[in-house]
């Protein structure tokens, strides 16, 4: 998927299109590959991978903040089988408040 920005536009307005090529810049060659581009949030693993990784580092989320924003997401993207990395995280960094730690 390369238009991230439509996907986004799923689930919320007003793209903030920096924040969004600084996820994929993030991201980096994880989105070449279709598995680590899609994220399950219904896999306690890969929670904790968003947890440790991406809120972490990249936000500064402390772990009961990452985790209480990554349901919020999980809620809104909830009858959608395949989560694209960007989205969530996007989505991640709207719910939690930190999307200028982005732009």
């Amino acid at each position: 998927m390369s238009d991230y920005a439509a996907d986004i536009a799923k689930y919320t307005s007003n793209i903030n299109q920096a924040a969004v090529d600084a996820i994929v810049k993030y991201c980096g060659i994880a989105l070449r590959n279709a598995d680590s581009a899609l994220v399950a949030l219904a896999d306690d693993k890969e929670i904790a991978t968003v947890r440790d990784g991406f809120a972490a580092k990249k936000l500064g989320l402390a772990p009961d903040a990452a985790e209480a924003a990554l349901k919020k997401v999980a809620e809104k993207m909830k009858g959608n089988n395949r989560k694209s990395r960007v989205t969530v995280y996007y989505l991640l960094a709207e719910a939690s408040g930190t999307m200028g730690k982005l732009a």
